[in-house]
């Protein structure tokens, strides 16, 4: 029959085809992409900027936890900068109770500064110049178990140990120069020095021919009446100054177990330093 119902002749579409260009697929497909798009966008573009940006600059809502003392980085090394400081204290108290003890070595055995009192070594030396005497060669003669001998013309310090006779105190430090050695002969008169010796048997004038007495006008006239000859261990002595100075003329020689060392420089006044 024409009018019975055949379903491989129904359309597979009824809607007419008007409402099927609106409703289909053109019309459908935009929304079915815009749908995805927006979900995966938001959290990029909007969501996920905001959380990074927000995490360094928010506070926390709880204070960071503080850490243990016995765990700070700082508590171990606290114990090196304290014997650091005990280094530091025992140092400077050693350096405190050493630096006097190497001071009195010095003086009593290297150099010593002295000050002359006195006009008996006018004019090489004048009163209240400031000397540097050097000990060394004394020391090291005793070390070596022989005695000091300083050289003619030398200006030496030695302990005289009783000049009570002549009006001056008890073991004196004085200064002169030397003039004969041991073993020699000296003789004074007629306003001279006179040394024999086996070099000179004839005797010759210290305050003439050596270079402290500059052809005799730097030494005056040696007054006294003097014969000697030197044992050995004994030295005789003079001051520029001859007639003001209390020297072996008057006290006779000079043991050399007495001598304290020999001049070496003047420091003052700074107008006269100079190198003996």
């Amino acid at each position: 029959m024409n009018n019975d119902y055949d379903p491989s002749q129904t359309p597979v579409n009824p809607t007419p085809p008007s409402q099927q260009t609106a409703l289909g697929v053109p019309a459908a497909l935009p929304t079915q992409h815009a749908y995805p798009q927006a979900s995966i966008q938001q959290p990029l573009a909007v969501t996920q900027p905001q959380q990074q940006a927000q995490t360094p600059v928010t506070p926390s809502s709880s204070p960071a936890p503080t850490p243990h003392p016995a765990a700070s980085p700082e508590t171990p090394e606290g114990h090196p900068a304290k014997r650091e400081g005990l280094r530091s204290v025992l140092s400077t108290i050693g350096i405190l109770m050493t630096a006097p003890l190497i001071a009195i070595f010095m003086i009593a055995f290297v150099f010593q500064s002295y000050q002359v009192d006195g006009p008996s070594m006018e004019t090489t030396l004048q009163n209240n110049d400031r000397l540097i005497v050097w000990k060394l060669p004394r020391t090291w003669a005793r070390i070596t178990g022989h005695a000091y001998q300083p050289n003619r013309g030398d200006i030496i310090i030695f302990n005289e140990p009783d000049l009570s006779d002549y009006g001056q105190g008890i073991n004196k430090q004085l200064i002169k120069r030397v003039v004969g050695l041991p073993g020699e002969r000296v003789v004074v008169k007629d306003g001279k020095v006179t040394v024999y010796n086996q070099e000179h048997p004839g005797g010759f004038q210290p305050d003439k021919t050596l270079p402290y007495g500059e052809g005799g006008s730097h030494i005056p006239q040696t007054d006294g009446d003097v014969d000697i000859t030197l044992p050995a261990g004994q030295i005789f002595v003079c001051g520029d100054n001859r007639p003001d100075s209390l020297d072996s003329r008057a006290f006779g020689p000079v043991p050399l177990d007495n001598v304290v060392g020999k001049l070496a420089v003047r420091i003052l006044p700074l107008s006269s330093a100079e190198r003996f």
